[in-house]
């Protein structure tokens, strides 16, 4: 059974060929989409849960390449006094609440496609992300065959143009070869790879009358992906579609990218950003920037060390405001910086429907809850959607033609301000809005459909 795989950065997907065209299948509960997260009660749980799902075959091959994770699993258990049945590791939604019981323990990591191909990965870094996305494929695929009763061999996976801004073609090798090792030891035979902007397309390909020239603008969770593509009847049957894909471009700048961007305008002020010294010298804004930056290795690692503790500290007996940077004080001690930066994804979301909403932060005191308008969200966001629209023309200068359509898909595309600061860039475009969540599941499984569908 072959399926298109929408391994996102804030969600995943699988889909299915059917009588009725594709199918998404449900991945937790009745819900097609599964978020991206995991959580162990503890980072050295993860190799051990990694070995337990393995064949012997497998295990004989990852056990030398993961010998001393394993030893100290071994260790942890016994701390933790945990049982061999225990569950050890969740996923999604349950992720979150596992988290949330005990935010300043345990191991969770949200987006972890945002890292895979981030510079400077030691190998039992990459070793640790490859473990994480084995853990999550082997869950998503084993969700997926019970829905379908069947055994899944075959996937064509989604991937970003570019995974990182930086690195590179380097940076691209490092994260495909992670997800290629991951749905190998996850039990898939045979993966393909396909750009997310162009699964999108080739959904909407599927709508098309006449031949146009559309340019697909897909803002996902983790990375924003533009492409030029001929579409149209004369080409959905082709086999080999490269000379109708004119122009690509792509960087990590995603809805993670937006929500970070909205906590540090909206919510750090709140915890102290922007005050006072008695000095009367500024705050430093650098340690509020990594309370946030929950997609960024150097600056979590930064803002969890004993050194940012005391810097907080000695900001405290220096400000005009203590109080404020007690809040912060609370978020660097208890590890909150995810609780922060979903809040202010929340608060993204509602910001669709409302001029002004109040966001909930009374995990890190009671009655704080700041008001967060559509006018500060558009200011916080000024940045990023300005880099997006420098890929949007980055992609049509390089094809070299002007589209006939701007097709806009991608989950953080739903936010009015971000889907009218995409059309402003292309007026005289016919402006399109596909499914914010499917669209790119949608087209991997058509493609899935074309590599393996003579195979059953």
């Amino acid at each position: 059974m072959f399926v298109g795989f929408d391994y996102g950065s804030a969600n995943c997907a699988l889909g299915v060929m059917t009588d009725d065209g594709v199918h998404l299948l449900p991945l937790a509960g009745d819900s097609r989409y599964i978020s991206s997260t995991l959580y162990a009660y503890d980072r050295e749980l993860i190799a051990e849960a990694v070995y337990q799902r393995l064949g012997s075959d497998q295990q004989a091959e990852y056990a030398p390449k993961r010998s001393a994770e394993l030893s100290r699993a071994k260790a942890v258990r016994r701390e933790l006094d945990l049982l061999p049945a225990d569950e050890v590791v969740f996923f999604g939604e349950a992720a979150f609440n596992a988290y949330m019981e005990v935010p300043e323990e345990g191991f969770y990591v949200r987006s972890p496609k945002s890292f895979l191909g981030a510079t400077g990965l030691r190998p039992d870094q990459i070793g640790l992300f490859e473990d994480i996305v084995t853990l999550m494929m082997m869950h998503i695929k084993q969700q997926g065959e019970q829905a379908l009763g069947q055994t899944i061999t075959r996937a064509v996976i989604g991937r970003p143009v570019n995974f990182q801004g930086i690195g590179g073609e380097q940076a691209n090798v490092q994260a495909e070869t992670i997800l290629t090792t991951a749905a190998i030891r996850a039990g898939f035979t045979e993966v393909a790879f396909l750009f997310e902007p162009i699964a999108a397309g080739m959904d909407f390909e599927a709508q098309l009358t006449e031949d146009r020239t559309v340019l697909v603008v897909d803002v996902g969770g983790g990375t924003t992906d533009c492409s030029v593509v001929r579409m149209g009847p004369s080409h959905v049957s082709a086999s080999d579609r490269s000379a109708d894909f004119l122009g690509h471009s792509g960087q990590r700048i995603g809805g993670n990218d937006l929500d970070i961007a909205l906590a540090m305008h909206s919510f750090m002020p709140h915890m102290g950003l922007g005050s006072q010294l008695v000095t009367g010298k500024p705050m430093p804004s650098k340690v509020f920037w990594n309370g946030v930056a929950v997609n960024d290795i150097a600056a979590q690692r930064d803002f969890a060390s004993v050194t940012c503790k005391k810097l907080i500290d000695d900001l405290m007996k220096e400000a005009c405001e203590p109080q404020l940077l007690k809040r912060l004080s609370k978020i660097q001690r208890l590890q909150l910086s995810y609780q922060l930066v979903r809040q202010a994804e929340r608060a993204k979301i509602a910001l669709s429907d409302a001029n002004s909403i109040e966001a909930n932060l009374e995990f890190i005191e009671a009655r704080l809850s700041p008001e967060v308008s559509a006018e500060q969200f558009v200011s916080a966001i000024d940045d990023p959607l300005s880099r997006v629209e420098a890929l949007m023309q980055s992609a049509v200068d390089t094809a070299g033609v002007m589209p006939d359509i701007v097709y806009v898909t991608g989950g953080t595309a739903r936010s009015p301000a971000i889907y009218q600061r995409i059309a402003r860039c292309y007026p005289e475009c016919r402006i399109v809005v596909g499914d914010h969540f499917g669209s790119v599941t949608a087209g991997l499984t058509r493609w899935a459909q074309k590599l393996f569908g003579q195979q059953g």
